[in-house]
């Protein structure tokens, strides 16, 4: 095999690190871009936040008016403008006029800017009232008993190992050995915790929550008066609990009267009383996890067209440091060095002002695609929803499949039908038995499920097979395990859990 060296021409296509950038930008959220743009006005010298309410007594000293806009547009590069070409530097500065520009530098401290009255009132984040945990109620109850020393202890060991449902699901052997205690004693402490509010507290399982919760209301004179009727028996709630929970579940009521030989009328009112019980005795007080959600952008329709409009508030305004442009003008005899440094640093500003503009005008440009597909529905509502993919928003507004899917990932836009997510509008088709009629989108087949079963008679639910039946008597072509898969993306029980004695 000889050796020889050849010179081959190729090409390739690299993700340079301002590609990468950009890429990465435009998959951002909200609330991650403002971090990223947080990040950047520390990590970069040559960006600043442009600042509003600024005292025009304080500001620079120029006489003409005109020439301070002219010099104030050209140097200001906002989110709005951003062109891409990079600007031309002015003439390096006399010492006169260094002078003057430094006394006129905000950043010197000789600009004062005026201090709205809000600023005197606290934020609303410390006006904010925080709920009571679960822990801080049960801790409070502890100190209010008559459980001292070392039972104390094991109290709170007791109280800091429930979950969020309010179940104590620790072995008492690993609370025993923590505490240096027989078993005995922490099980004597979690039946006394069990007598405190809420009802069912630190049950090991439900059914002991259930049991706990039926002795509070057989203790509870009002209670009783209110939820037992003369006809039912605190007595047959408890034995259906302890001995036919599997077959209450599954709603087997006519199984239970015959096992436990009462009526049927008898276990119908027994087991209104169950139903009435918490099985989560911890969800009162667990923690909101509501978030809110603010739109990436508004559409609208005003004098018969529709209004696309960014959401920009909360964003920073940046632009370029003139400070540091004028300093990058002038000569600096350190051999460049810091020239140098300079010029990095502003190729990365201007390349970050540049991605957020493009970023801005990919979004309106998507938003706009989906708004002339989705007419009908942000005009009439959800059943002319219409089947919609990737490849067709893709091919509308001249983009890759994966572009398409970067912008619309955890974006909101707010339109007459709400507040929906940019991947809301994706759905697949279902197929219409007519030759020639309009699929139908998943979503708006999801509705028809959610229709019928809210229409249904809850002593009699729907099977998923009728359910499908109905649908194709809407000229929908459904399976019966796609009719069981919409329902339990729709949260729906099986047939079995949703009968129920009127």
């Amino acid at each position: 095999m000889d050796l020889r060296l050849d010179l081959r021409l190729t090409q390739k296509l690299v993700m340079t690190p301002q590609l990468q950038q950009a890429i990465k930008l435009l998959q951002l959220s909200r609330l991650e871009l403002q971090q990223v743009l947080s990040e950047q006005l520390v990590e970069n010298p040559l960006l600043e936040e442009e600042l509003a309410h600024v005292d025009d007594g304080e500001s620079s000293g120029e006489d003409d008016p005109a020439q301070e806009k002219k010099e104030e547009s050209e140097e200001l590069v906002s989110l709005e403008g951003g062109e891409g070409t990079p600007q031309e530097f002015s003439e390096p500065l006399s010492s006169e006029e260094w002078d003057t520009y430094y006394e006129n530098d905000w950043r010197t401290g000789a600009m004062e800017y005026t201090s709205s009255s809000d600023e005197e009132f606290p934020s609303y984040e410390h006006t904010l009232t925080k709920p009571t945990s679960l822990e801080e109620h049960l801790l409070w109850q502890l100190r209010l008993s008559t459980l001292e020393g070392r039972q104390w202890s094991i109290g709170r060991m007791v109280i800091g190992n429930l979950d969020e449902d309010g179940y104590f699901r620790v072995p008492l052997s690993e609370i025993a050995e923590d505490a240096h205690v027989p078993v005995d004693d922490v099980e004597s402490v979690l039946t006394h915790i069990q007598m405190f509010d809420p009802p069912g507290i630190a049950a090991r399982d439900l059914q002991e929550c259930l049991l706990i919760q039926l002795n509070h209301l057989e203790g509870d004179p009002i209670g009783n008066q209110a939820q037992f009727p003369a006809s039912a028996s605190e007595e047959l709630a408890k034995r259906i609990v302890i001995n036919h929970l599997q077959a209450l579940q599954k709603k087997r009521y006519e199984s239970i009267a015959k096992a436990l030989r009462v009526p049927f009328e008898h276990v119908c009112h027994a087991v209104h009383i169950i139903e009435g019980l918490e099985p989560k005795p911890g969800r009162p007080y667990s923690a909101d996890h509501n978030h809110v959600i603010i739109p990436d952008v508004f559409v609208g329709k005003e004098e018969g067209e529709w209004v696309i409009m960014l959401n920009e508030e909360g964003f920073p305004r940046i632009r370029i440091n003139p400070y540091y442009k004028r300093m990058m003008a002038n000569r600096v005899d350190d051999g460049g060095v810091t020239k140098a440094y300079l010029e990095e640093k502003l190729r990365g500003a201007q390349w970050i002002i540049r991605s957020i503009d493009q970023r801005n005008k990919t979004i309106v440009k998507v938003v706009k695609s989906l708004v002339q597909f989705q007419e009908p529905f942000l005009e009439k509502g959800i059943q002319y929803l219409k089947p919609l993919v990737l490849k067709q928003v893709a091919e509308d507004v001249g983009m890759h499949e994966s572009t398409i899917s970067r912008v619309t990932t955890n974006k909101y836009m707010d339109c007459p039908q709400g507040i929906l997510e940019l991947k809301f509008f994706f759905n697949a088709a279902i197929q219409c038995m007519t030759p020639g009629a309009e699929d139908l989108s998943s979503t708006t087949v999801r509705e028809f499920v959610r229709e019928i079963v809210a229409n249904e008679d809850p002593r009699h639910p729907l099977k998923d097979q009728e359910i499908m039946a109905r649908l194709r008597k809407r000229d929908i072509i459904i399976a019966r395990r796609t009719v069981a898969k919409y329902r339990v993306e729709l949260n729906i029980a099986p047939v079995s859990q949703r009968k129920r004695i009127l």
